[in-house]
């Protein structure tokens, strides 16, 4: 892939970025998925534009999106390239109208996250990444500036980023054992990662499940362009061909020192 296939895949989620807002400032239905799984026609709405231009855009990819049906995906293992689509990642935080939410596309080539674009409607900034390439944070201005993870290496000086809304008691004594020097809570997946990419934060922790894969691909893209390490909790890559969508192990984003000093937090001692 490369920067003007990036910036191609920037306009598909600005595009979608810009239906959500029109939505947003209106009085919208919000119907469930399931208990606590919120979903509005602002996600049905970016979901189908965003799957429209990259089929047109990148013939011959697979495309896994949130809100299509599975069957449109069902064989998507077969493909070398597949796109990960979240058209809506934060659907809490949109429902609460407090702009913690994105539009999230990733690329997966091969067996790797090899590109990422983070849209963030609310504020029109947009984080975009590739391997290879490097990560960038444009403002709604069209100012644009490189960005990289932080250097901090050591669990007691680093500030985490955690899910605002999935507060558990394990992840109440994962960050006790941790001792960060400050816990910020955040709606989105995406804009943690995000926020992993461009030092405003040093590590993104997520305990039990951490959602599905269209919630880690732009993000692990991203971070990695960034000079980050994106894991499950075991220190493993995400495997996004495994036979389940879901993140049944957690995620650690970090950059490579202080991921694996967190990552020894996390298992305790004995691990």
């Amino acid at each position: 892939m490369s920067r003007a296939d990036l910036e191609r895949l920037s306009a598909i989620a600005r595009a979608a970025g810009e239906g959500i807002m029109r939505l947003y400032e209106r009085d919208f239905r919000v119907d469930y998925k399931g208990p606590g799984d919120p979903v509005t026609d602002a996600d049905r709405e970016a979901n189908a534009l965003i799957c429209s231009r990259l089929a047109a855009e990148f013939p011959g990819a697979a495309i896994v999106a949130e809100e299509s049906a599975s069957e449109f995906y069902a064989n998507y293992r077969d493909h070398e390239r597949v796109f990960f689509v979240d058209p809506l990642d934060g659907t809490r935080e949109y429902v609460a109208k407090n702009g913690q939410f994105v539009v999230m596309i990733g690329l997966l080539e091969g067996n790797a996250a090899t590109l990422g674009v983070v849209y963030a409607p609310a504020s029109g900034t947009l984080w975009y990444g590739a391997r290879g390439l490097g990560a960038f944070r444009r403002e709604a201005d069209g100012s644009e500036r490189p960005i990289r993870v932080t250097d901090v290496s050591e669990p007691e000086q680093s500030r985490l980023t955690v899910s605002r809304s999935r507060r558990s008691e394990r992840l109440r004594q994962t960050l006790q054992r941790i001792a960060p020097s400050q816990v910020v809570p955040m709606g989105s997946a995406g804009l943690k990662g995000a926020l992993v990419a461009e030092g405003s934060v040093d590590g993104y922790l997520a305990v039990g499940t951490a959602g599905k894969h269209w919630d880690a691909c732009a993000s692990d893209a991203l971070v990695s362009a960034a000079g980050g390490l994106v894991s499950d909790l075991q220190g493993q890559p995400i495997d996004y061909r495994a036979p389940e969508l879901e993140l049944s192990r957690g995620l650690l984003a970090a950059n490579p020192v202080l991921h694996e000093a967190l990552r020894q937090r996390v298992q305790g001692p004995g691990h």
